[in-house]
């Protein structure tokens, strides 16, 4: 249980047997009346953002929130295998369950999978991530370090934008958060 004077931006409670995330909320302190609380809720399934006012001193219900450290294995279709580093256990999921980023997966990449009630609602990789080039454009004779970029796909299958001087088979480092090109790696 979490009462309105433990919200936080980032705590976690749940509405109908949903789990939310509170993006913003501010104490209301009225000349008439009693206090109460506004709030922005995220929701953790579906990414829909609620506005939600609750009396002060009202208690919520948390969420059953697991979060695991699992390694991924491979995909099959639309479906992603993983398997949790200290039990060992494998577990498969949909494409559409992991939410942003599931392009950015390589073979035995370690991930946090953050799951509810068994069932995984997002998914946070490592901040960098290596991956190699597998098809862009050739560079053109003239171009720069600090000119353009293109397109180009990397061995996951993402496609994101590097230097016009890169060219296949090169290892680059990419921002998860912003898929971008960081680096050669």
């Amino acid at each position: 249980m979490i009462s309105t004077s433990e919200f936080r931006n980032g705590s976690k409670l749940e509405l109908d047997g949903e789990p939310f995330t509170i993006i913003e909320f501010q104490h209301v302190k009225p000349g008439k009346g009693g206090a109460f609380v506004r709030t922005k809720l995220k929701s953790l399934r579906s990414g829909n953002v609620i506005e939600r006012t609750y009396r002060s001193g009202e208690k919520l219900d948390t969420p059953d929130l697991d979060e695991r450290e699992m390694t991924f294995l491979y995909v099959e279709g639309d479906q992603y295998t993983f398997m949790d580093t200290t039990t060992y256990e494998q577990l498969t999921f949909g494409r559409d369950r992991l939410g942003d980023g599931w392009d950015l997966l390589k073979e035995d990449m370690t991930v946090k999978l953050l799951l509810h009630e068994g069932v995984p609602i997002g998914m946070e990789l490592p901040i960098f991530v290596e991956l190699k080039v597998v098809k862009t454009d050739p560079g053109v004779r003239g171009d720069t370090a600090s000119g353009g970029s293109k397109p180009a796909t990397l061995e996951s299958g993402a496609t994101i934008k590097v230097p016009l001087y890169l060219d296949e088979g090169v290892v680059v480092k990419v921002d998860s958060r912003t898929r971008e090109y960081v680096e050669r790696a």
